[in-house]
């Protein structure tokens, strides 16, 4: 969602380097840029103001014109202030203090209010919860199909004493939901009330009535975050008209300049607790604004990455995989295993997205194909145990029957050995505590590839240069037991040992 304003971001920053001291017209001249690329990502007009003086301020004081590197300090000032218009510090989910804790959600019609139930029911069921949904709205056709198919998908209770499409009381199904909840020991209370297609009284009347009878302990504004300078005006007639105490953005993952992410926070003052990026119902998470201003100016989110990592890859599995690695014992059936834990974690394009830099990658994120594991599956599956456990035994025939098997060309079994062989040999380096070279990269970024020199050849002692005061330093350095590069591998800096 944020390619443009991270793109016009980096291109505003790199002006900037190289440059040992810092004028009024070089910073004046950067926060007109860093105003144009928020007004464009359509950014509240009040919160760029706000954004753009606090930057002036700070970039304009000691803080820059003292620093050794003002371009970087620049960036600094920039990222804190991200941080701040994006609510500052993160905040938890408020549980009750009573049992079962009440979630009331509400929004406009679109905004993914219902999906985002089923997600959050997910979620606290993975934090150890016995969560409940609601089904309250009783207005949009279907709503409560839907709410029911999403809770079976997730394994959530649903409640929906009403068919809906129009039929019931919503104030009363919420209502009773709490005593319901009781009798079955549900810890949480997720209610999902209607939308509209825009902000009316009839609409607010009876959120305020949904939450007097419920008296929920947290009340959600869900609102896309595709919206764009809209998202203000609706952000405060649900602040003035019901009263909310958390946000939560979904559609993060669109290709919208991302307005109502940046500006939400700032104009209700309330914070941004979580964020949906797609339509699967594990793309939820909660909301970091450190994080998110990090994935703005493109250094990455490594935390995230790592947390999601830990959820997926647990302990028992990694000690097993580590035993294989030292024995030397990696199969073609673990290699796909590894595969499919990584699908677990999410897409492989927003995984990669998290990484520093990824931005200036974009084309080649974009060309990634979501499809390649179930492509490797089907190939590694038309295989025999043997050919699994022992690749060296793909002879030609071999790798056509494989073909014929997956649906896929004998090239394609061929890449996916080769990938396999190039994988094998990585975590072999790794296990025995090496640093692999990965392909492609130069030594010194992905391990250092040291020379080799032929066992029976004799070792140079290097030319004698013509220049006498040159001829002397080289006889010296000789004598100090100094090689020349040639002589041996470099280090990563290409220092001699």
């Amino acid at each position: 969602m944020f390619g443009n304003l991270s793109d016009r971001l980096a291109e505003t920053f790199k002006a900037l380097r190289g440059k040992g001291r810092l004028s009024a017209a070089d910073i004046d001249g950067t926060l007109r840029e860093i105003r144009k690329a928020l007004l464009e990502a359509d950014v509240a007009l009040e919160v760029v103001k706000n954004f753009i003086s606090a930057i002036r301020e700070r970039a304009l004081g000691d803080e820059v014109s003292a620093s050794l590197n003002p371009a970087q300090q620049v960036v600094q000032i920039v990222n804190e202030e991200l941080i701040q218009i994006l609510g500052g510090e993160a905040r938890k989910l408020r549980y009750g203090k009573v049992s079962p804790t009440v979630i009331m959600l509400a929004g406009l019609q679109g905004s993914g209010k219902t999906t985002l139930a089923g997600k959050l029911a997910k979620w606290l069921k993975s934090e150890g919860e016995n969560p409940l949904l609601v089904a309250a709205d009783l207005q949009r056709p279907n709503a409560v199909d839907q709410l029911k198919v999403l809770g079976q998908k997730v394994s959530v209770e649903v409640y929906s004493p009403e068919v809906g499409s129009g039929v019931g009381d919503p104030v009363k199904v919420a209502k009773d939901s709490i005593a319901h909840a009781r009798s079955k020991g549900n810890t949480v209370v997720i209610v999902d009330t209607a939308g509209r297609l825009g902000v009316d009284q009839e609409m607010m009347n009876q959120a305020k009535k949904i939450r007097d009878a419920i008296k929920p302990d947290e009340t959600l504004f869900v609102i896309d975050a595709m919206l764009g300078q809209d998202a203000v005006n609706v952000a405060k007639a649900f602040e003035d008209g019901v009263g909310i105490s958390a946000v939560v953005l979904t559609k993060l993952d669109g290709d919208a300049r991302g307005g109502a992410a940046l500006s939400v926070a700032s104009v209700t003052g309330k914070p941004i607790i979580f964020s949906s990026t797609g339509e699967s119902l594990d793309a939820f998470e909660p909301f970091y604004p450190d994080r998110m201003a990090s994935r703005i100016l493109d250094m990455g989110d490594i935390l995230t990455l790592i947390e999601q990592a830990q959820k997926q890859f647990d302990e028992q599995s990694a000690l097993e995989m580590a035993e294989k690695l030292a024995k030397e014992n990696f199969t073609l059936e673990d290699f796909l295993e590894q595969m499919q834990q990584l699908r677990k974690m999410g897409s492989l394009k927003s995984m990669l997205a998290m990484m520093p830099g990824a931005g200036q990658m974009r084309q080649q994120l974009d060309s990634i194909d979501e499809k390649e594991i179930d492509r490797t599956e089907a190939i590694i599956r038309s295989m025999t145990p043997v050919e699994r456990t022992n690749p060296k035994v793909l002879n030609g025939s071999r790798r056509t029957r494989i073909a014929r098997g997956s649906g896929m060309s004998v090239t394609d079994v061929n890449s996916l050995v080769n990938r396999f062989e190039q994988a094998a040999k990585m975590m072999k380096t790794v296990a025995k505590g090496g640093t692999p070279q990965i392909p492609g990269m130069p030594a010194g970024m992905g391990g250092v590839v040291p020379r080799k020199r032929p066992k029976d050849s004799k070792k140079k002692t290097g030319s004698k240069s013509g220049n006498p005061a040159k001829r002397a330093a080289q006889e010296q350095a000789r004598a100090n037991g100094s090689g020349s590069q040639e002589s041996g591998a470099g280090s990563a800096f290409g220092i001699g040992n």
